[in-house]
C-alpha cells in the first residue's frame, strides 16, 4: 500500500493553483470533492515562484494551498520543483544550460533544459529540497514525495566532458581498459591520456543530424548513455537523499516519461532507486490496446511485479500528438481501468484545470476552460471517482503472477540502435512488442523482466533480438533452461559483450552451445522483400507457410532439431526454427522475423506443451487479466471494441464488483465496458 493515510486507489492529479488568482482556489476545491479527488500533486515548476532571487525564498502560497486542501480532505502529493530552473539562474549561473547533441550552448527557455552536471544546477536544487523537506516533512496532508519531472536531458558541455572522463576512470579503471573496450586501434582513435577523450556527438564520432544514433564508434557512444543515465539519476538521488534523511517514513518517486521505453533512460536500473513507480501513461487515439498493455506490464516489471502510479494521464485529450483526438464516452473510463488490472494502484490526470495559456492550454482537464463541472469530461470524471470510492481497498497491494517473462534491456537496445548495420529495419522495442502481443492476444499474461532479475521465477523466458550479452548471462540462462526452463531468443542474438566488441568463435556468440546452433551469415532483406517460413511435422497443426522479413539468419544445426526451414532464396531449405534440447530444459531459436499469426500460434504452442493457459477464453477485442490477494482473485474483463461481446462463463458463477451483478452462462460487455469479476464458490453460493 502507497500510503496508509488514504487506504484506496487514489484519484486526483496535478494542480497548478500558482496559475490562478486565489479566487478560483475555493471553486478548485468544490470541484474536486463533486468529482471525488482525493490526492493533487502540487509545486511541480515552481521554483522561479520559490526561489524569486537567489538568497530569497517564497513559500507562503504553498502553505496556503496545501492547507486549503488538507482542510478539504484531500491529500497532497509534493513535488519538489526542480525541473525547470529560474531565469536569474540561467543568467547569473550559465553552467547551468546545458549544451545540445549539435554542440550548441541553450538559453534560457521550454523546460529539462538544466545541465545534469552543472555545479550550479546541484547547489541550488538541494538547497531548494531541503528547504522545503524541513517545511513540509510532518505535514498531515503529505503522502508522497514527487522529484522533479519526467527527468531527462542530454548534455554535451565542457563539464559534461569532465565528468565522463571521471565516470570512465571509475568503470574502466586504467586507460588500457578504455581503448580494449572501445576497440580504439580502429580509425587511430588510440588515447594516451584522459584528457583526450570527448563526448559522441555531431562534432566528434556521429554522422549525421539526420540519423543521431548513426556513430562511429559504437562503444564510445553507449558508455555516454550509460554515462548520461546515471548523472539524471544522480540528480534524483540527491533530492531522494535529502527526503529520506528528514523523513524516513514517506514514499518517494519521480515519473517516467509517456513512452515507458523511454530511451534515454535506463528505467530498470532507475526503479531500484525509486520507492515506486510512476509512469505518465498517454496513448494516442490510435495506439493499440496491446501497446499500452506492453507498457503498463513494463511499469509493473521495474519493481519486480510491485503495483505502480499513473501519476498522468488526461481525461479527455493531449495537446503535444499530430492529432489530439478526444476520448470517446467511456474511454477514460476504460483505459483507467486497464492501468489498474495491470497493476497500477492510482488514476491520476494531468490536468485538474485547464491552462489559460502557453503550451499546455489545449491539453485535456478535469475542469475545462468552461470552469463548471456541467460538461462530459467531468461527469465521466466524477462517476469513475464514484466508482473507485466503492472499490475501497479491495484491489490495493494485489499482484499479478506469470509464468512467461519476456526480456526488455536499455543497455541492449542501445547497442542495436547505434549498429552500424545490419538493417535500419530493424528496431527493438518493436520487436520486443511483436513477442509481447502474441501472449497477449492468447490471453497469457507477461512479465516484463530485465537482464539481472530472477528467471527461476517462470516457465517460459522470451528474448528477443538478445545482441549483447553481458557477463555472467549466458551462464544465468543456460541455469535456467538446464533446471527445466524453456527459453526463447532470436536472430541478431548473442553477437556481442557489454562493450559492443564481437564475440568471437561465430555467432551466437556464448549462447552457442545452449542453442545448438551456429550462424554463418545474417542477410538483410530490402524493404518489401520477404521470405518463408515452411514448417515441418514436429509442429503439428501450424499452416503451410508463413511470410518473415527484415533479417533471416543462416544457420547450421549443432545438436539442435530443425522445425522450420526457409521457403526461398539460395538459402532455401535451411533451418529458421529450431530448438535445442539441454538438461531439463530447452532452448529455441526464430532465425527471422516472422509475422504476427506465425508468433501467436507459436506462443500458444509452447504455452500448452508447458501447460500455461489463458485466464479466460474471450473474444476478440476483450482483454483479460488477474490481480491477486490474499487467497482472492479478480479478474478483469476490458471490452475495447465498438460492439458488444459476449462472454462465455461456462459453469462457473463469478460477481461484479462494479455493478454487484452475478455473472454466469453467457454474458454481454457492452462497447467500452468494464467487469471486474470474483468467482463464487459454490461453498459461498450456498
Amino acid at each position: 500500500m502507497i500510503s496508509k493515510k488514504l487506504p484506496k486507489i487514489f484519484y486526483g492529479g496535478d494542480y497548478n493553483p500558482e496559475q490562478w488568482p486565489k479566487d478560483i482556489w475555493e471553486e478548485d476545491v468544490r470541484l474536486f470533492k463533486l468529482a471525488g479527488i482525493n490526492i493533487a500533486t502540487v509545486n511541480v515548476f515552481t521554483w522561479a515562484l520559490n526561489q524569486p532571487y537567489e538568497d530569497t525564498y517564497n513559500f507562503g502560497w504553498l502553505d496556503e494551498v496545501i492547507d486549503n486542501l488538507y482542510q478539504n480532505g484531500i491529500f497532497v502529493c509534493l513535488a519538489t520543483g526542480t525541473a525547470n530552473h529560474p531565469a536569474w539562474m540561467a543568467k547569473k549561473y550559465p553552467d547551468v544550460l546545458s549544451v545540445d547533441f549539435e554542440g550548441r550552448k541553450r538559453k534560457f527557455g521550454f523546460r529539462h533544459n538544466s545541465c545534469p552536471n552543472s555545479p550550479t544546477y546541484k547547489k541550488f536544487s538541494k538547497r531548494l529540497v531541503q528547504k522545503l523537506a524541513e517545511r513540509y516533512h510532518d505535514h498531515p496532508a503529505l503522502i508522497i514525495w514527487h522529484v522533479n519531472n519526467e527527468m531527462g536531458c542530454q548534455c554535451y558541455c565542457d563539464t559534461c566532458e569532465k565528468e565522463f572522463r571521471i565516470w570512465l576512470q571509475k568503470r574502466y579503471g586504467t586507460l588500457e581498459e578504455v581503448n580494449k573496450a572501445w576497440n580504439t586501434r580502429f580509425w587511430g582513435h588510440t588515447f594516451y591520456d584522459w584528457d583526450e577523450i570527448v563526448l559522441p556527438n555531431l562534432l566528434s564520432e556521429h554522422l549525421d543530424r539526420e540519423y543521431p544514433d548513426k556513430t562511429a564508434f559504437q562503444g564510445i557512444t553507449l558508455d555516454y548513455h550509460r554515462f548520461n543515465s546515471d548523472s539524471v539519476l544522480d540528480r534524483y538521488l540527491d533530492e531522494y537523499e535529502i527526503l529520506r534523511n528528514i523523513n524516513p517514513n514517506l514514499p518517494i518517486t519521480t515519473n517516467y516519461h509517456g513512452h515507458a521505453n523511454y530511451k534515454p533512460l535506463d528505467y530498470f536500473k532507475w526503479s531500484k532507486k525509486v520507492d515506486i513507480v510512476a509512469w505518465d501513461n498517454y496513448p494516442s487515439y490510435d495506439t493499440p490496446v496491446s501497446t499500452t498493455a506492453f507498457r503498463l506490464d513494463m511499469m509493473r516489471g521495474f519493481k519486480d511485479g510491485d503495483p505502480f502510479m499513473i501519476m498522468e494521464q488526461t481525461p479527455s485529450q493531449q495537446n503535444w500528438q499530430p492529432y489530439n483526438s478526444l476520448k470517446r464516452p467511456g474511454v477514460m473510463r476504460l483505459w483507467s481501468y486497464q492501468a489498474i488490472a495491470r497493476g497500477a494502484d492510482t488514476v491520476m490526470f494531468f490536468q485538474l484545470r485547464r491552462s489559460i495559456g502557453a503550451c499546455e492550454k489545449y491539453h485535456g482537464a478535469v475542469i475545462e476552460h468552461a470552469g463548471h463541472e456541467h460538461t462530459r469530461v467531468f461527469n465521466e470524471v466524477a462517476e469513475l471517482g464514484k466508482e473507485l470510492q466503492l472499490l475501497g481497498d479491495q484491489l490495493l497491494d494485489s499482484r499479478i503472477h506469470g509464468k512467461v517473462a519476456i526480456v526488455f534491456d536499455w543497455e541492449n537496445w542501445w547497442g542495436i540502435d547505434f549498429s552500424s548495420g545490419p538493417s535500419d529495419l530493424l528496431d527493438y522495442p518493436e520487436q520486443v512488442q511483436n513477442y509481447y502481443n502474441a501472449f497477449f492476444d492468447n490471453n497469457i499474461p507477461v512479465d516484463i523482466i530485465n537482464t539481472d532479475s530472477d528467471f527461476s521465477k517462470y516457465d517460459l523466458v522470451v528474448a528477443p533480438v538478445l545482441y549483447m550479452v553481458k557477463t555472467g548471462l549466458a551462464r544465468k540462462i543456460e541455469t535456467f533452461v538446464a533446471n527445466g526452463g524453456t527459453f526463447l531468443t532470436t536472430f541478431f542474438s548473442g553477437i556481442v559483450n557489454e562493450n559492443d566488441l564481437v564475440t568471437l568463435g561465430g555467432y551466437p556468440g556464448e549462447l552457442r552451445e545452449l542453442l545448438g546452433v551456429w550462424v554463418e551469415e545474417i542477410d538483410a532483406l530490402f524493404p518489401g522483400k520477404k521470405n518463408r517460413i515452411m514448417p515441418n511435422t514436429k509442429l503439428p497443426g501450424f499452416k503451410k507457410e508463413y511470410v518473415c522479413d527484415i533479417l533471416c539468419d543462416l544457420l547450421q544445426p549443432e545438436g539442435a532439431e530443425v522445425l522450420a526451414e526457409y521457403g526461398d532464396d539460395f538459402y532455401k531449405g535451411m533451418p529458421v526454427i529450431t530448438r535445442n534440447k539441454f538438461g531439463k530444459g530447452e532452448a529455441w531459436y526464430i532465425a527471422s522475423s516472422p509475422e504476427p499469426t506465425f508468433l501467436k500460434e507459436l506462443s500458444k504452442f509452447i504455452c500448452d506443451s508447458k501447460g500455461i493457459q489463458p485466464i479466460l477464453e474471450v473474444p476478440s477485442g476483450v482483454e483479460v487479466t488477474m490481480r491477486e490477494k490474499a487467497g482472492r482473485s479478480f479478474i478483469f474483463l476490458l471490452n475495447h471494441s465498438e460492439d458488444s461481446k459476449n462472454i462465455n462463463f461456462k459453469k462457473k458463477k463469478y460477481k461484479d464488483l462494479l455493478s454487484k451483478s452475478i455473472l454466469e452462462k453467457e454474458t454481454a460487455i457492452p462497447p467500452n465496458g468494464v467487469f471486474i469479476i470474483e468467482e463464487i464458490h459454490m461453498e459461498e453460493a450456498k
